[in-house]
């Protein structure tokens, strides 16, 4: 019932991350930016290193896709599925493992001369129990997955995304008072786990510019940890323009500490959807396009980074006849493509 909720009903879940870590993550052993892997008739190249640190998954949902066009002979649809497939996107990790997922992503990534791109995203009561409800059982157990989050990770460098929609969510009213003191604990201590480690940026999620009120916001943030944290990120899983993201991120960064910012990009080439029904209009919209691609070249003190958080083709939840969240979804993953054209 949120027009303008974060990312909780539309995350990117690493369903297949368990199956690609214990088949061995594989990448190019070529760092410079040329290599390439073979995955059944589909190469997908690392983003050269200068414009874009973060490494490629060559195993991704997108990248099979283009494997499997390929060999149907779909040429076309293989190329434009490329497009997206080409591109660093956040790895999701699931709490049943954490460790294993966050170690095979970050080696990975390192044998590429890349750094990781990690989203967290198991807070207790996630998501008000909406289409990515769940989470931790309790703050024990999120501290216990936080730490094999951490131990996961180890000194390879390291972006992490922190809890989507869990500040928020307490400020518009969505997650019970009850919750809100044990949670902004674990966001702190999450913040602290994770600049304890040697090469680890974490970016706390503070909404979006639909949200649009970084006077209720930044103080939430400050009790989260945010002033111990690289910055924050804003639009993730969302469809607001990079102006509009901006704008909102530079309001909210002028209010706290003048801390930089990541925007989400992966999926606001349009814009927001503004018709239907205004509570559900982010999820699976039609008509919506690829963003900017992934980039730290923004031109921007303020903005460290446009990054794909959000792995494009991958459903919001089970609204509009999609699949359920996270779930890799071909034909959508084809109408943004094809928009951004």
């Amino acid at each position: 019932m949120y027009g303008s909720r974060g990312a909780g009903a539309r995350a990117s879940v690493a369903l297949v991350g368990a199956v690609l870590l214990l088949a061995g993550c594989s990448s190019s052993d070529d760092g410079d930016g040329d290599g390439s892997k073979d995955n059944s008739g589909a190469k997908v190249s690392q983003q050269p290193k200068d414009k874009d640190p973060f490494w490629v998954n060559p195993d991704g949902n997108a990248a099979e896709q283009v494997a499997t066009y390929v060999k149907d002979g779909k040429d076309e649809d293989a190329e434009l599925i490329r497009t997206i497939a080409e591109q660093p996107t956040g790895e999701w990790l699931t709490p049943e493992n954490a460790e294993q997922e966050a170690r095979g992503f970050t080696e990975a990534a390192a044998k590429a001369d890349r750094d990781s791109l990690l989203v967290v995203y198991n807070i207790p009561h996630r998501d008000c129990g909406q289409f990515s409800g769940g989470g931790a059982a309790d703050g024990n157990a999120y501290r216990a997955f936080i730490d094999q989050v951490a131990g996961g990770i180890g000194d390879r460098a390291t972006t992490v995304i922190l809890e989507p929609d869990a500040v928020l969510h307490m400020v518009d009213g969505c997650t019970p008072a009850e919750f809100h003191e044990e949670r902004y604990d674990l966001l702190r201590g999450a913040v602290d786990k994770f600049k304890s480690l040697k090469n680890t940026k974490v970016y706390l999620d503070a909404g979006n510019a639909g949200w649009g009120k970084p006077d209720a916001i930044f103080e939430p943030l400050k009790l989260a940890g945010v002033e111990k944290a690289d910055g924050f990120a804003v639009n993730v899983s969302n469809f607001y323009t990079t102006a509009a993201s901006k704008k909102y991120g530079k309001e909210l960064s002028a209010k706290a500490g003048n801390k930089p910012f990541v925007i989400d990009t992966s999926r606001n080439g349009n814009g927001p959807y503004t018709e239907g029904d205004p509570a559900e209009n982010w999820c699976n919209p039609p008509g919506r396009a690829l963003g900017e691609s992934p980039t730290t070249k923004t031109g921007d003190d303020l903005v460290d980074a446009y990054l794909w958080v959000k792995r494009p083709g991958e459903s919001d939840g089970t609204c509009k006849d999609g699949p359920k969240a996270g779930q890799w979804w071909p034909e959508y993953a084809l109408k943004l493509a094809k928009a951004s054209k």
